[in-house]
């Protein structure tokens, strides 16, 4: 035969073999479909090793809504379809194609139904067939649900997906999974220890409780694993989960302490400036937190109704936003009500709260007395995952960047600009500024401003992890007066010391005597404190401050 005959009759079959080979699929798709609607288990089962054994991309999405129990059947024409909820029927799309169908209503469908023993069969088939998929997440996906199934079949496949494997991460949790899998069903006791051995590397929860399944004695008292050097080898494990389950603890209290800290610090840190400069107890400090809470709710609103698809940028937004508004309100507090109070401290004390209780009230009219919701951006939402049983949430970590932020900006404010040594001047000899020319009222003003205005941003920070309502700042205002008086009054770096070891005390005192016996505890040990050290633990020097 001529080779360009011979060319033309290659081309023709592979032509004819693409087309043929989806509608091949397709059918065995349908068919395998049908076995899932039958109503014996086991011709369910056989359909799902059908779907499986075939490899398909299309049999990944129909086990899925079979698991999530989304696979439908039309009563019409008994059509497979994938449904997802939307009003008051169903969202559909066809099984075997992924074509979208419309919408029909839910007695239009009947559900195909699913037990506890096929889920488990399911999870352990989703596993194999996404085991070598492209992407590292799904593959992760099918390492965890192949460790949670603890199939038999599966750990030749987990051994060859893990051969293969150049990811670490997902390599580390295909070890976990086969590991898991051989102590499950393994007969041998070598491969068990070893797995036992694989799975002591894991500080993880649950790992910890199948170290702790197999260590453990019965209801009647014998043990749960017959072999005694399996035993010895799982409670080896258990021991040593044990303890990197407590370091991870004692990381999280860590962690948990600074982020509360962190708010500590910001909420804090105005009230230092207003009080070391101006020794006014501004009770209406709490109220600029909530105010600046608020400020971001409202920008947030702003965003959703001009520009939705640029609302991760709404909370950078907010922030100059709420410094400036309750900077603004702070300047116009100071300047129609505090200034006519100087030198006399309670009274300045019962016009603040007034203050605070109108506020509050204010908002209340204007907000409603619910709680407002406030969106977290997305790359403020989730977690990282440093460890098994420690996880950092975003959000927790921008706070603790953006609080160390804010106070490495204000003090070099303070420190550097013309502003920060009127500032310094004014807090350590008030008359000796004024007849060196410096106008102490506004330096007043402006350090108002600036502490209402931080006090805002705390708002900011705050709408991400706490509710927004006209209650917000009542909640921080005892504690930022602990932290300035403990770290030493006008001290920026005392604040610092005092907010994160404010933050730090409680958050490890909080499991043993819970929150509210934790705080009173801090609460005292401050007064004691006080009683040895009056001026906190960094005392501002000065002429006036000394005399």
């Amino acid at each position: 035969m001529p080779f360009g005959r011979l060319a033309r009759s290659l081309l023709f079959l592979a032509v004819t073999a693409a087309l043929l080979l989806p509608a091949t699929a397709a059918a065995d798709l349908a068919a395998d479909l049908k076995g899932l609607a039958e109503t014996s288990n086991a011709a369910k089962a056989a359909a799902v090793e059908s779907l499986a054994a075939g490899g398909e991309e299309r049999a990944v999405v129909i086990l899925r809504a079979f698991l999530d129990g989304r696979l439908f059947r039309i009563k019409e024409d008994d059509r497979f379809v994938i449904g997802a909820r939307s009003g008051g029927g169903y969202l559909i799309s066809d099984a075997v194609t992924g074509a979208a169908l419309g919408e029909v209503g839910r007695r239009a469908v009947r559900k195909v139904r699913i037990n506890n023993r096929l889920r488990q069969l399911v999870k352990g088939k989703l596993g194999s067939l996404t085991l070598g998929s492209p992407d590292p997440a799904a593959r992760i996906r099918a390492a965890d649900a192949v460790f949670r199934s603890e199939r038999a079949e599966m750990i030749p496949a987990l051994q060859a997906a893990l051969e293969r494997e150049r990811d670490a991460k997902v390599a580390a949790r295909l070890r976990r999974a086969l590991a898991a899998t051989q102590l499950a069903r393994s007969d041998d006791k070598a491969t068990r220890i070893a797995a036992l051995r694989t799975l002591a590397d894991f500080v993880d929860p649950e790992v910890r409780a199948l170290a702790a399944a197999v260590a453990a004695l019965g209801t009647d008292g014998t043990p749960a694993e017959a072999d005694p050097d399996i035993r010895a080898a799982a409670q080896e494990t258990l021991d040593e989960i044990e303890r990197g389950l407590a370091v991870n603890r004692v990381l999280a209290n860590v962690f948990q302490g600074v982020s509360l800290g962190s708010v500590l610090l910001l909420a804090a840190i105005g009230l230092a400036i207003t009080f070391g400069v101006m020794g006014v107890i501004n009770m209406a400090h709490g109220e600029m937190v909530m105010l600046g809470a608020y400020t971001t709710f409202v920008v947030q609103e702003v965003f959703r109704a001009a520009a939705p698809g640029l609302f991760d940028l709404s909370l950078l937004v907010a922030v100059p936003a709420a410094f400036l508004v309750t900077a603004a309100i702070g300047v116009g507090i100071e300047r129609g009500v505090i200034r006519f109070l100087y030198g006399r401290p309670l009274e300045t004390l019962l016009a603040t709260w007034g203050l605070s209780l109108i506020l509050q009230q204010l908002v209340r009219s204007v907000f409603g007395p619910t709680n407002r919701e406030v969106g977290s951006p997305s790359w403020m939402s989730g977690a990282w995952e440093v460890a098994g049983g420690l996880t950092l949430t975003y959000n927790r970590i921008w706070i603790v960047v953006f609080a160390l932020a804010v106070f490495a900006v204000l003090v070099l404010l303070i420190r550097y600009s013309r502003y920060g040594l009127q500032m310094r001047a004014v807090t350590q000899n008030r008359a000796m500024a004024a007849s060196m020319g410096i106008r102490t009222g506004r330096v007043d003003a402006m350090t108002f401003g600036l502490g209402s205005g931080i006090a805002g941003m705390a708002g900011v920070a705050l709408s991400q992890i706490d509710n927004v309502s006209p209650n917000l700042g009542q909640g921080y205002i005892i504690d930022s007066f602990m932290v300035v008086v403990f770290g030493g009054v006008g001290n920026l770096w005392g604040t610092l010391v005092g907010a994160l070891s404010l933050g730090l005390v409680n958050k490890f005192l909080e499991p043993y005597a819970g929150a509210v016996l934790a705080k009173i505890l801090v609460l005292v040990a401050i007064i004691l404190f006080i009683q040895k050290r009056p001026r906190g633990l960094f005392a501002l020097r000065g002429r006036a401050l000394e005399a």
